[in-house]
């Protein structure tokens, strides 16, 4: 058995920070209705029966069919008042962060993204048209290695409201994390990958949610995790995210980088934040995420009651959504602030000093964790303002914790004992921005 394993996660360095692109890729993941104006908004239309049917209808054969919504994300021009899809060119393609792991016989290494709200393992794929552009991507060779088996009769597709989508067909193979073997892992390797995709960085994507939303079908698969508490080959069952904050990223010596751990808690975290037990928190899984009570928030010191309110933990998400109410309230704290139709996100002046932002905490279960200030400062909008970390959730019933907040926190996931827990990383609050120096 395997104790534990640690893997660096790497800043991927054509990464560009966009506000509105984030936000599309949010609006994509979690097809969620928009709450505040600005350029990007869903349609619903109602689909009608196919030309397939209405020939079988013309000749005599009964078909039983239904209408059903179709999602669609679309852009506005605001000042020509006319609508389009979202193209690739409006959406974060890319991944901020990469981890290293291995699959197949010999080993060949992929850069894959770790994302808690997903439950997909797909890899782009030699059974891609020889028109896909694969250049700067490894792809998967199912025929070049020894312990690759195909799974015939299932498949796979990951579809967005933009019309992107990745589909396959799936594979055992033997996955590698670290030192951990996960043999017979199912590998989704994608066969039609929409230009969306492949004009992204990495090689694919590890999801770490729960298994319930893997979109594999007729059965769905077994996450890289649950085979490893199964097989037995890690000490806990449980995995661990340390982001590194935008200070740790740039420290000297690579002090505080990014890392994952699987089977073990890293204690050299836990005595650095000054605590011998992370905080933890029963999870719901019902929805297939990382998903805990969230019943309080507070900015500085102020709390504001958000009975009955829930968040999940998202790895493959930059920004933290939260509800409008609260949202309004954080940004009310940061001097000029104001929410910008344009994109479509609460901003604020790049001349903001830290002294200046609020110390914004949100719950986990019966605990408050602060966000680190560089976090609310996101990215620049080329106008002498940051796009805020923090931004609508619009109209879904939870919160999205991503990297905004998690770098504040030493984060847990216990899958066996199905729980989350959270450790307070050291005085996040006293995180400078990216352009101003912290203040005595």
């Amino acid at each position: 058995m395997t104790q534990s394993v640690k893997l660096a996660r790497i800043q991927n360095p054509k990464y560009q920070r966009s506000g509105p692109k984030s936000y599309v890729h949010l609006l994509n993941k979690y097809k969620f209705h928009p709450t505040q104006p600005g350029p990007y908004f869903v349609q619903e239309n109602t689909q009608k029966p196919n030309s397939v049917y209405r020939l079988l209808k013309l000749i005599g054969i009964k078909q039983k069919t239904t209408a059903h919504q179709r999602y669609v994300l679309v852009k506005k021009d605001l000042a020509a008042d006319t609508s389009s899809p979202v193209n690739a060119d409006d959406q974060q393609n890319d991944s901020e962060y990469l981890v290293p792991v291995k699959i197949g016989t010999p080993a060949k290494t992929f850069n894959l993204d770790f994302d808690t709200g997903s439950s997909d393992l797909w890899v782009f794929s030699s059974e891609l048209p020889k028109s896909t552009n694969t250049t700067g991507h490894n792809v998967y060779n199912p025929k070049a290695s020894s312990t690759a088996q195909q799974v015939r009769g299932l498949t796979w597709k990951i579809s967005y409201g933009d019309g992107s989508s990745a589909s396959g067909n799936v594979f055992t193979d033997t996955l590698v994390i670290g030192n951990i073997s996960v043999p017979q892992q199912k590998i989704e390797a994608a066969k039609v990958l929409s230009s969306e995709f492949a004009s992204g960085t990495g090689d694919g994507l590890l999801g770490l949610a729960w298994p319930s939303i893997n979109t594999v079908t007729p059965t769905q698969a077994a996450t890289p995790v649950e085979n490893m508490i199964t097989q037995k080959s890690i000490a806990q069952g449980l995995f661990t995210a340390h982001l590194a904050s935008w200070r740790d990223e740039n420290a000297p010596n690579g002090e505080g980088q990014s890392f994952y751990t699987f089977g073990g808690i890293d204690q050299d975290v836990l005595k650095d934040s000054g605590v011998e037990e992370p905080y933890y928190v029963n999870v719901d899984n019902s929805q297939g995420f990382w998903q805990f009570e969230s019943t309080t928030a507070s900015i500085n010191g102020q709390s504001l009651d958000r009975s009955g309110n829930t968040a999940i933990a998202d790895t493959g998400t930059t920004l933290a959504l939260v509800d409008d109410n609260t949202v309004a309230a954080i940004y009310k704290a940061i001097p000029n602030s104001k929410y910008d139709d344009q994109q479509q996100g609460w901003v604020f002046p790049t001349s903001t000093r830290p002294s200046q932002l609020p110390v914004v905490k949100f719950a986990v279960g019966g605990q408050e964790f602060a966000v680190p200030k560089s976090a609310l400062a996101f990215a620049e909008t080329g106008d002498g303002n940051y796009y805020g970390g923090i931004q609508s959730r619009g109209s879904l019933t939870f919160d999205i914790l991503g990297d905004a907040f998690l770098k504040g926190i030493y984060a847990i996931f216990d899958q066996a004992g199905k729980r989350f827990g959270a450790v307070q990383r050291p005085d996040p609050t006293r995180d400078s921005l990216q352009k101003q120096p912290e203040e005595s």
